[in-house]
Protein backbone atom coordinates (compact mmCIF):
# COMPACT_ATOMS: atom_id res chain seq x y z
CA UNK A 1 0.00 0.00 0.00
CA UNK A 2 1.29 3.73 -1.18
CA UNK A 3 1.26 6.62 1.35
CA UNK A 4 -0.27 9.49 -0.15
CA UNK A 5 2.25 12.50 -1.13
CA UNK A 6 2.01 15.09 1.15
CA UNK A 7 0.19 17.85 0.39
CA UNK A 8 1.62 20.67 -1.41
CA UNK A 9 2.62 23.91 0.08
CA UNK A 10 0.48 27.06 -0.34
CA UNK A 11 3.43 29.52 -2.31
CA UNK A 12 3.43 33.30 -0.73
CA UNK A 13 4.88 35.89 -2.95
CA UNK A 14 5.94 38.86 -1.91
CA UNK A 15 7.84 38.53 1.96
CA UNK A 16 6.47 42.40 3.27
CA UNK A 17 4.24 42.64 5.79
CA UNK A 18 1.27 41.18 4.22
CA UNK A 19 2.96 38.28 2.93
CA UNK A 20 4.61 37.41 6.23
CA UNK A 21 1.74 37.80 8.29
CA UNK A 22 -0.02 35.36 6.01
CA UNK A 23 2.81 32.94 5.43
CA UNK A 24 2.99 32.78 9.80
CA UNK A 25 -1.31 32.08 9.98
CA UNK A 26 -1.01 29.24 7.40
CA UNK A 27 2.71 27.66 8.86
CA UNK A 28 1.14 27.86 12.54
CA UNK A 29 -1.93 25.65 11.21
CA UNK A 30 0.56 23.04 10.24
CA UNK A 31 -0.10 23.95 6.44
CA UNK A 32 3.04 23.98 4.42
CA UNK A 33 3.78 27.17 3.08
CA UNK A 34 6.76 29.03 1.02
CA UNK A 35 7.42 32.81 0.91
CA UNK A 36 9.62 33.92 -1.78
CA UNK A 37 11.27 37.16 -2.67
CA UNK A 38 12.15 38.67 -5.76
CA UNK A 39 15.00 40.98 -3.60
CA UNK A 40 18.46 39.83 -2.92
CA UNK A 41 18.79 40.77 0.36
CA UNK A 42 16.11 41.89 2.84
CA UNK A 43 15.18 45.32 2.26
CA UNK A 44 15.59 47.82 5.65
CA UNK A 45 13.14 49.85 4.67
CA UNK A 46 10.75 52.22 6.85
CA UNK A 47 7.55 53.30 4.66
CA UNK A 48 4.99 52.32 6.54
CA UNK A 49 5.21 54.15 9.73
CA UNK A 50 3.21 51.27 11.83
CA UNK A 51 0.69 49.20 12.66
CA UNK A 52 -3.10 50.22 13.54
CA UNK A 53 -5.15 49.31 16.21
CA UNK A 54 -7.02 46.53 14.79
CA UNK A 55 -3.30 45.24 13.35
CA UNK A 56 -2.45 44.83 16.96
CA UNK A 57 -5.01 42.69 17.60
CA UNK A 58 -4.04 40.79 14.80
CA UNK A 59 -0.39 40.58 15.17
CA UNK A 60 -1.11 39.56 18.88
CA UNK A 61 -3.15 36.66 17.79
CA UNK A 62 0.17 36.04 15.76
CA UNK A 63 2.14 35.93 19.25
CA UNK A 64 4.01 39.14 18.16
CA UNK A 65 2.65 41.65 20.24
CA UNK A 66 5.08 41.88 22.62
CA UNK A 67 7.93 41.79 19.93
CA UNK A 68 6.18 44.61 18.22
CA UNK A 69 5.82 47.14 21.01
CA UNK A 70 9.63 46.70 22.33
CA UNK A 71 10.36 47.50 18.75
CA UNK A 72 8.44 50.88 18.13
CA UNK A 73 7.08 53.76 20.07
CA UNK A 74 3.60 55.29 21.04
CA UNK A 75 2.72 58.01 18.48
CA UNK A 76 4.55 61.34 19.06
CA UNK A 77 2.84 64.89 19.38
CA UNK A 78 3.10 67.25 16.54
CA UNK A 79 4.87 70.13 15.94
CA UNK A 80 3.57 72.25 13.56
CA UNK A 81 5.71 75.50 12.27
CA UNK A 82 5.01 78.49 10.03
CA UNK A 83 8.07 80.37 8.34
CA UNK A 84 10.31 78.10 10.63
CA UNK A 85 8.85 79.76 13.41
CA UNK A 86 6.65 77.36 15.87
CA UNK A 87 3.27 77.92 15.96
CA UNK A 88 1.16 75.48 17.55
CA UNK A 89 1.33 71.23 18.79
CA UNK A 90 -1.45 68.90 18.60
CA UNK A 91 -1.73 65.26 20.03
CA UNK A 92 -4.46 63.73 17.56
CA UNK A 93 -4.80 60.86 20.51
CA UNK A 94 -4.14 62.39 23.44
CA UNK A 95 -8.13 62.17 24.66
CA UNK A 96 -8.34 57.99 23.61
CA UNK A 97 -8.10 55.17 26.26
CA UNK A 98 -8.46 51.64 26.11
CA UNK A 99 -11.39 50.09 26.52
CA UNK A 100 -12.04 46.53 27.79
CA UNK A 101 -13.51 45.45 24.12
CA UNK A 102 -10.78 47.74 22.57
CA UNK A 103 -7.10 46.93 24.05
CA UNK A 104 -5.50 49.30 21.36
CA UNK A 105 -6.59 52.84 21.28
CA UNK A 106 -4.23 54.37 18.94
CA UNK A 107 -1.13 52.89 16.69
CA UNK A 108 2.43 51.87 17.03
CA UNK A 109 5.31 53.29 15.75
CA UNK A 110 7.88 51.74 13.79
CA UNK A 111 9.91 50.92 10.98
CA UNK A 112 8.69 48.58 8.36
CA UNK A 113 12.11 46.42 8.08
CA UNK A 114 11.90 46.11 11.94
CA UNK A 115 8.41 44.98 11.77
CA UNK A 116 9.27 42.35 8.97
CA UNK A 117 11.97 41.08 10.84
CA UNK A 118 10.20 40.28 13.45
CA UNK A 119 7.58 38.66 11.44
CA UNK A 120 10.24 36.33 9.61
CA UNK A 121 11.27 35.72 13.28
CA UNK A 122 8.11 34.15 14.24
CA UNK A 123 7.78 32.55 10.90
CA UNK A 124 11.31 30.63 11.97
CA UNK A 125 10.00 28.97 14.49
CA UNK A 126 8.13 26.84 12.60
CA UNK A 127 11.01 26.01 10.15
CA UNK A 128 9.67 28.33 7.46
CA UNK A 129 11.91 31.14 5.81
CA UNK A 130 12.17 33.33 3.03
CA UNK A 131 13.99 32.94 -0.12
CA UNK A 132 15.46 35.42 -1.42
CA UNK A 133 16.59 36.47 -5.08
CA UNK A 134 13.53 34.24 -6.41
CA UNK A 135 11.75 36.41 -9.03
CA UNK A 136 8.62 34.64 -10.54
CA UNK A 137 8.26 35.18 -13.70
CA UNK A 138 5.22 32.34 -14.66
CA UNK A 139 2.27 31.26 -13.30
CA UNK A 140 0.68 28.00 -14.85
CA UNK A 141 -2.86 26.09 -13.34
CA UNK A 142 -2.93 22.50 -13.29
CA UNK A 143 -6.28 20.79 -12.59
CA UNK A 144 -4.93 20.38 -9.11
CA UNK A 145 -2.04 22.54 -8.18
CA UNK A 146 -0.63 25.36 -9.71
CA UNK A 147 3.05 25.86 -10.86
CA UNK A 148 5.41 28.74 -10.71
CA UNK A 149 8.41 29.49 -12.77
CA UNK A 150 10.93 31.46 -11.43
CA UNK A 151 13.46 34.10 -13.18
CA UNK A 152 16.51 31.28 -12.77
CA UNK A 153 14.32 28.41 -14.41
CA UNK A 154 13.52 26.70 -11.56
CA UNK A 155 9.57 25.32 -10.86
CA UNK A 156 7.48 25.35 -7.36
CA UNK A 157 4.81 23.52 -7.71
CA UNK A 158 2.08 24.70 -5.15
CA UNK A 159 -1.59 24.05 -3.90
CA UNK A 160 -2.27 27.45 -4.27
CA UNK A 161 -0.12 30.84 -4.59
CA UNK A 162 -0.68 34.33 -2.80
CA UNK A 163 0.48 37.21 -4.41
CA UNK A 164 1.63 39.64 -2.13
CA UNK A 165 4.26 41.13 -3.98
CA UNK A 166 3.25 44.76 -3.87
CA UNK A 167 1.69 47.60 -6.48
CA UNK A 168 3.52 46.32 -9.32
CA UNK A 169 2.75 42.48 -8.51
CA UNK A 170 3.65 39.72 -10.80
CA UNK A 171 1.22 37.69 -9.42
CA UNK A 172 -1.78 40.28 -10.64
CA UNK A 173 -0.03 40.57 -13.75
CA UNK A 174 0.23 37.31 -15.27
CA UNK A 175 -3.01 36.72 -13.97
CA UNK A 176 -4.27 39.55 -16.16
CA UNK A 177 -6.50 41.35 -13.34
CA UNK A 178 -7.02 44.83 -14.05
CA UNK A 179 -5.85 47.72 -11.83
CA UNK A 180 -8.31 50.20 -11.74
CA UNK A 181 -7.66 53.85 -10.72
CA UNK A 182 -5.64 56.76 -11.13
CA UNK A 183 -2.38 58.38 -10.50
CA UNK A 184 -2.20 62.00 -9.04
CA UNK A 185 0.55 63.34 -10.47
CA UNK A 186 0.13 66.65 -8.95
CA UNK A 187 0.19 65.35 -5.07
CA UNK A 188 3.87 64.45 -5.03
CA UNK A 189 6.55 64.25 -2.60
CA UNK A 190 9.97 63.26 -1.90
CA UNK A 191 10.79 60.59 0.73
CA UNK A 192 14.03 59.04 2.29
CA UNK A 193 15.68 57.68 5.79
CA UNK A 194 17.88 60.56 6.63
CA UNK A 195 20.23 61.27 10.11
CA UNK A 196 19.70 64.57 11.39
CA UNK A 197 21.33 65.92 14.52
CA UNK A 198 19.63 69.04 17.18
CA UNK A 199 16.01 68.21 16.73
CA UNK A 200 13.67 67.21 19.34
CA UNK A 201 12.85 63.28 18.91
CA UNK A 202 10.05 63.80 21.12
CA UNK A 203 7.94 65.34 18.19
CA UNK A 204 7.26 64.81 14.62
CA UNK A 205 8.37 68.21 13.30
CA UNK A 206 6.18 69.46 10.47
CA UNK A 207 6.98 73.00 8.56
CA UNK A 208 3.92 73.91 6.19
CA UNK A 209 4.68 76.93 4.16
CA UNK A 210 3.53 78.63 1.11
CA UNK A 211 6.06 77.23 -1.07
CA UNK A 212 6.11 73.97 0.32
CA UNK A 213 7.04 71.80 3.54
CA UNK A 214 9.14 69.07 5.03
CA UNK A 215 8.48 66.48 7.41
CA UNK A 216 10.80 64.75 9.93
CA UNK A 217 9.09 62.15 12.53
CA UNK A 218 12.48 60.18 14.61
CA UNK A 219 12.70 56.42 13.93
CA UNK A 220 12.12 54.79 17.01
CA UNK A 221 14.64 52.06 17.95
CA UNK A 222 17.49 54.66 16.37
CA UNK A 223 19.58 57.38 17.60
CA UNK A 224 19.44 60.29 15.25
CA UNK A 225 17.40 58.62 12.95
CA UNK A 226 14.44 60.03 10.72
CA UNK A 227 11.85 59.60 8.26
CA UNK A 228 11.93 62.59 5.54
CA UNK A 229 8.72 63.81 3.69
CA UNK A 230 9.11 66.88 1.46
CA UNK A 231 7.61 68.36 -1.59
CA UNK A 232 9.96 68.06 -4.24
CA UNK A 233 12.52 70.75 -5.89
CA UNK A 234 11.12 71.26 -8.92
CA UNK A 235 13.28 73.39 -11.97
CA UNK A 236 13.04 76.36 -13.68
CA UNK A 237 10.05 74.44 -16.18
CA UNK A 238 8.27 73.54 -12.94
CA UNK A 239 9.08 69.96 -13.55
CA UNK A 240 9.62 68.09 -9.89
CA UNK A 241 13.69 67.19 -9.22
CA UNK A 242 14.27 63.35 -8.14
CA UNK A 243 15.32 62.96 -4.65
CA UNK A 244 19.05 63.63 -3.72
CA UNK A 245 20.81 64.27 -0.65
CA UNK A 246 21.60 67.93 -1.65
CA UNK A 247 18.11 68.44 -2.10
CA UNK A 248 17.07 67.14 1.27
CA UNK A 249 19.56 69.76 2.88
CA UNK A 250 18.71 72.55 0.87
CA UNK A 251 14.93 72.15 1.49
CA UNK A 252 15.48 71.28 5.47
CA UNK A 253 17.37 74.18 5.25
CA UNK A 254 14.88 76.33 3.50
CA UNK A 255 11.92 75.55 5.72
CA UNK A 256 13.16 75.03 8.83
CA UNK A 257 15.77 77.58 9.14
CA UNK A 258 18.51 75.26 10.51
CA UNK A 259 21.85 74.89 8.72
CA UNK A 260 21.80 72.48 5.89
CA UNK A 261 24.56 70.12 7.58
CA UNK A 262 22.44 69.03 10.24
CA UNK A 263 21.20 66.53 8.15
CA UNK A 264 23.14 64.05 6.76
CA UNK A 265 23.05 60.16 5.28
CA UNK A 266 19.85 60.56 3.23
CA UNK A 267 18.76 56.85 2.37
CA UNK A 268 15.90 54.77 0.80
CA UNK A 269 15.21 57.94 -1.36
CA UNK A 270 12.01 57.66 -3.45
CA UNK A 271 9.16 60.19 -4.85
CA UNK A 272 5.78 59.60 -4.10
CA UNK A 273 2.54 59.98 -6.08
CA UNK A 274 -0.79 59.23 -4.92
CA UNK A 275 -2.10 56.31 -6.75
CA UNK A 276 -5.83 54.82 -5.64
CA UNK A 277 -5.90 51.68 -7.61
CA UNK A 278 -8.11 48.17 -6.67
CA UNK A 279 -7.66 45.06 -8.35
CA UNK A 280 -11.03 44.38 -10.69
CA UNK A 281 -10.70 40.91 -8.21
CA UNK A 282 -8.98 39.00 -5.99
CA UNK A 283 -8.80 35.59 -7.39
CA UNK A 284 -8.39 34.05 -10.48
CA UNK A 285 -8.28 29.76 -9.74
CA UNK A 286 -5.49 28.63 -7.43
CA UNK A 287 -3.82 32.15 -7.19
CA UNK A 288 -5.27 35.05 -4.65
CA UNK A 289 -4.14 39.17 -4.21
CA UNK A 290 -3.50 40.23 -1.18
CA UNK A 291 -2.22 43.51 0.26
CA UNK A 292 -0.61 46.42 -2.46
CA UNK A 293 -0.72 43.50 -5.07
CA UNK A 294 -5.05 44.28 -5.00
CA UNK A 295 -5.39 47.94 -4.10
CA UNK A 296 -3.31 50.61 -3.37
CA UNK A 297 -4.02 54.30 -2.07
CA UNK A 298 -3.59 57.69 -0.59
CA UNK A 299 -1.19 56.97 2.72
CA UNK A 300 -3.25 59.60 4.56
CA UNK A 301 -4.60 57.76 7.35
CA UNK A 302 -1.93 55.31 7.20
CA UNK A 303 -4.03 52.19 5.82
CA UNK A 304 -1.77 50.75 3.01
CA UNK A 305 0.15 48.42 5.41
CA UNK A 306 -2.46 47.91 8.12
CA UNK A 307 -5.39 47.24 5.07
CA UNK A 308 -2.61 44.15 3.59
CA UNK A 309 -1.79 42.66 7.17
CA UNK A 310 -5.97 42.38 7.71
CA UNK A 311 -6.03 40.78 4.37
CA UNK A 312 -3.78 37.97 5.30
CA UNK A 313 -5.66 37.77 7.93
CA UNK A 314 -8.77 37.29 6.33
CA UNK A 315 -7.72 34.92 4.35
CA UNK A 316 -5.31 33.17 6.07
CA UNK A 317 -7.93 30.34 7.83
CA UNK A 318 -9.89 30.41 4.45
CA UNK A 319 -6.95 29.34 2.96
CA UNK A 320 -5.72 26.77 5.54
CA UNK A 321 -9.20 25.18 5.78
CA UNK A 322 -9.29 24.37 2.13
CA UNK A 323 -5.31 23.55 1.98
CA UNK A 324 -5.72 20.70 4.46
CA UNK A 325 -9.00 19.86 2.57
CA UNK A 326 -11.15 20.67 5.88
CA UNK A 327 -13.14 22.89 3.56
CA UNK A 328 -14.21 23.28 -0.24
CA UNK A 329 -12.59 25.86 -2.57
CA UNK A 330 -15.81 27.67 -2.64
CA UNK A 331 -14.70 29.17 0.81
CA UNK A 332 -12.10 30.86 -0.98
CA UNK A 333 -14.72 33.00 -3.07
CA UNK A 334 -15.31 34.82 0.46
CA UNK A 335 -12.18 36.62 0.88
CA UNK A 336 -12.71 38.79 -2.24
CA UNK A 337 -16.58 39.25 -1.27
CA UNK A 338 -15.15 40.32 2.18
CA UNK A 339 -12.29 42.31 1.88
CA UNK A 340 -12.56 44.26 -1.55
CA UNK A 341 -15.87 45.93 -0.59
CA UNK A 342 -13.47 47.18 2.34
CA UNK A 343 -10.31 48.06 -0.32
CA UNK A 344 -13.58 50.05 -1.51
CA UNK A 345 -14.20 52.09 2.16
CA UNK A 346 -10.14 52.27 2.81
CA UNK A 347 -9.68 54.03 -0.51
CA UNK A 348 -12.66 56.40 0.40
CA UNK A 349 -11.70 56.85 3.81
CA UNK A 350 -7.49 57.83 2.89
CA UNK A 351 -9.05 59.88 0.37
CA UNK A 352 -11.07 61.97 2.45
CA UNK A 353 -8.35 62.25 4.81
CA UNK A 354 -6.18 63.26 2.37
CA UNK A 355 -8.45 66.20 1.20
CA UNK A 356 -8.79 67.24 4.97
CA UNK A 357 -5.62 67.21 5.66
CA UNK A 358 -4.46 69.43 1.89
CA UNK A 359 -7.28 71.75 3.40
CA UNK A 360 -5.49 71.82 7.23
CA UNK A 361 -2.20 72.75 6.04
CA UNK A 362 -3.51 75.84 4.26
CA UNK A 363 -3.75 77.44 7.31
CA UNK A 364 -0.70 78.28 9.94
CA UNK A 365 -1.28 75.23 12.60
CA UNK A 366 -2.08 72.98 10.26
CA UNK A 367 -0.87 69.68 9.93
CA UNK A 368 -0.70 65.94 9.76
CA UNK A 369 -3.01 65.18 12.47
CA UNK A 370 -5.91 65.73 9.74
CA UNK A 371 -5.56 62.16 8.29
CA UNK A 372 -6.09 61.00 11.78
CA UNK A 373 -10.07 60.11 11.58
CA UNK A 374 -13.29 57.96 11.50
CA UNK A 375 -11.99 54.39 9.81
CA UNK A 376 -8.77 54.74 10.43
CA UNK A 377 -8.04 52.18 13.38
CA UNK A 378 -9.39 49.71 11.37
CA UNK A 379 -11.95 48.34 14.40
CA UNK A 380 -15.00 49.09 12.70
CA UNK A 381 -14.73 46.87 9.90
CA UNK A 382 -17.43 44.33 9.78
CA UNK A 383 -18.65 41.93 6.76
CA UNK A 384 -22.51 42.08 7.35
CA UNK A 385 -22.84 41.30 3.67
CA UNK A 386 -21.25 38.27 3.59
CA UNK A 387 -22.45 34.75 2.70
CA UNK A 388 -20.40 33.70 5.85
CA UNK A 389 -22.31 35.77 8.03
CA UNK A 390 -26.33 35.06 7.87
CA UNK A 391 -27.10 34.33 11.11
CA UNK A 392 -30.28 35.87 11.95
CA UNK A 393 -29.57 36.32 15.57
CA UNK A 394 -28.48 39.23 17.06
CA UNK A 395 -27.97 41.06 20.03
CA UNK A 396 -27.93 45.24 20.54
CA UNK A 397 -24.91 45.46 20.60
CA UNK A 398 -23.90 42.77 17.53
CA UNK A 399 -24.37 40.84 14.72
CA UNK A 400 -22.92 37.94 12.27
CA UNK A 401 -19.84 39.79 10.34
CA UNK A 402 -18.51 41.95 12.99
CA UNK A 403 -15.69 42.48 14.93
CA UNK A 404 -15.59 40.14 17.92
CA UNK A 405 -14.58 42.35 21.17
CA UNK A 406 -12.30 41.18 23.86
CA UNK A 407 -13.44 41.48 27.37
CA UNK A 408 -11.45 40.88 30.64
CA UNK A 409 -12.66 37.84 32.50
CA UNK A 410 -10.93 35.01 35.02
CA UNK A 411 -10.51 31.56 35.05
CA UNK A 412 -13.45 29.97 36.54
CA UNK A 413 -11.25 27.48 38.46
CA UNK A 414 -8.41 29.37 39.11
CA UNK A 415 -9.56 32.84 39.45
CA UNK A 416 -6.69 34.07 37.16
CA UNK A 417 -7.10 36.72 34.66
CA UNK A 418 -8.05 35.54 31.48
CA UNK A 419 -9.06 38.23 28.30
CA UNK A 420 -11.56 37.07 25.42
CA UNK A 421 -8.64 37.72 22.93
CA UNK A 422 -6.46 35.19 25.01
CA UNK A 423 -9.11 32.52 24.33
CA UNK A 424 -9.44 33.19 20.98
CA UNK A 425 -5.80 33.59 20.32
CA UNK A 426 -4.79 30.35 17.65
CA UNK A 427 -6.09 29.24 14.59
CA UNK A 428 -9.20 27.24 15.89
CA UNK A 429 -13.33 28.44 16.03
CA UNK A 430 -14.04 29.88 19.47
CA UNK A 431 -17.43 29.03 20.88
CA UNK A 432 -18.85 31.85 23.59
CA UNK A 433 -22.05 30.49 25.96
CA UNK A 434 -23.27 33.01 28.06
CA UNK A 435 -24.62 31.71 31.05
CA UNK A 436 -25.63 28.36 32.29
CA UNK A 437 -27.74 27.49 29.81
CA UNK A 438 -25.08 26.53 26.85
CA UNK A 439 -23.54 24.41 28.99
CA UNK A 440 -25.16 21.58 26.95
CA UNK A 441 -24.61 22.89 23.82
CA UNK A 442 -21.03 23.76 24.84
CA UNK A 443 -20.25 20.13 25.54
CA UNK A 444 -21.95 18.87 22.72
CA UNK A 445 -19.77 20.69 19.89
CA UNK A 446 -16.64 20.72 21.44
CA UNK A 447 -17.38 16.94 21.17
CA UNK A 448 -18.20 16.96 18.01
CA UNK A 449 -15.71 19.56 16.49
CA UNK A 450 -12.63 18.32 18.19
CA UNK A 451 -8.94 20.84 18.16
CA UNK A 452 -11.06 22.76 15.41
CA UNK A 453 -12.80 24.72 18.18
CA UNK A 454 -12.62 25.74 21.48
CA UNK A 455 -15.79 26.04 23.47
CA UNK A 456 -15.90 28.77 26.73
CA UNK A 457 -18.57 28.78 29.21
CA UNK A 458 -19.21 32.93 30.10
CA UNK A 459 -20.57 32.47 33.85
CA UNK A 460 -20.95 28.84 33.37
CA UNK A 461 -19.10 25.82 34.58
CA UNK A 462 -15.68 24.93 33.86
CA UNK A 463 -14.85 28.22 31.50
CA UNK A 464 -15.29 31.89 31.72
CA UNK A 465 -16.14 34.26 34.86
CA UNK A 466 -17.69 37.70 33.83
CA UNK A 467 -16.61 39.25 37.08
CA UNK A 468 -17.31 42.82 35.63
CA UNK A 469 -20.12 42.23 33.48
CA UNK A 470 -17.45 43.81 30.57
CA UNK A 471 -18.29 40.64 28.28
CA UNK A 472 -21.65 40.76 28.48
CA UNK A 473 -22.06 44.52 27.67
CA UNK A 474 -19.75 43.61 24.55
CA UNK A 475 -21.38 41.18 23.41
CA UNK A 476 -25.08 42.81 24.07
CA UNK A 477 -25.97 40.24 26.50
CA UNK A 478 -28.06 40.91 29.18
CA UNK A 479 -27.47 39.71 32.63
CA UNK A 480 -30.39 37.17 32.90
CA UNK A 481 -29.85 36.19 29.00
CA UNK A 482 -28.27 33.06 27.92
CA UNK A 483 -27.02 32.88 24.44
CA UNK A 484 -24.19 30.97 21.77
CA UNK A 485 -21.88 32.95 19.89
CA UNK A 486 -19.48 31.39 17.21
CA UNK A 487 -16.08 33.36 16.39
CA UNK A 488 -14.11 32.88 13.67
CA UNK A 489 -10.15 32.21 13.36
CA UNK A 490 -9.97 36.03 12.48
CA UNK A 491 -12.00 37.20 15.44
CA UNK A 492 -14.90 38.21 13.61
CA UNK A 493 -18.44 37.31 14.72
CA UNK A 494 -19.72 33.94 12.87
CA UNK A 495 -22.95 33.29 14.21
CA UNK A 496 -25.25 33.84 17.13
CA UNK A 497 -27.67 31.49 18.09
CA UNK A 498 -30.16 30.75 21.12
CA UNK A 499 -28.32 29.02 24.03
CA UNK A 500 -29.91 25.14 23.76
CA UNK A 501 -28.86 25.87 19.44
CA UNK A 502 -26.10 23.69 18.90
CA UNK A 503 -27.35 22.03 15.87
CA UNK A 504 -27.13 25.72 14.32
CA UNK A 505 -23.54 25.90 15.47
CA UNK A 506 -22.85 22.26 13.63
CA UNK A 507 -24.35 23.10 10.99
CA UNK A 508 -22.70 26.14 10.76
CA UNK A 509 -18.96 24.03 11.24
CA UNK A 510 -19.75 21.39 9.04
CA UNK A 511 -19.47 23.51 6.28
CA UNK A 512 -23.40 24.14 5.36
CA UNK A 513 -21.63 28.17 5.49
CA UNK A 514 -18.51 27.82 5.38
Amino acid sequence: MHASPPPLPVLVVGSGPTGLTLAVDLARRGVGVRIIDKSPEFPRTSRAKGPNPRSLEVLEDLGVLDAVLAAGAAPLPMRKYRDGVAVADAEPFADQRPTPDAPYDRPHMMAQWRMEEILRARLAEYGVRVELGAELVGLAEGEASVTATLADGRLIEASYVAGCDGGHSAVRKLLGIPFEGRTDETQLMVCGDVEVEGLDRGFWHQWFDEDGAVMLCPIPGTRSGWWFQAGPERDASGAPLPPSLAGFRRLFAHHTGLPADRLTGATLLSTYRVNERMAARYRVGRALLAGDAAHVHSIAGGLGMNTGIQDAYNLGWKLGRVAAGLAGPALLDTYEEERLPVAAQVLDISAERLRATLEAIRRPGGGLDSAVGPGTNGLGAGYHWSSLATSPRTTPRLRAGDRAPDAPCRDAATGEPRRLFEAFAGPHFTLLGFGTGTGGALREVAAAQGDELRAYGVDADGGLTDHGGHARAAYGVGPDDDLLVLVRPDNHIALIAEADDAKAVTAYLSGEEI
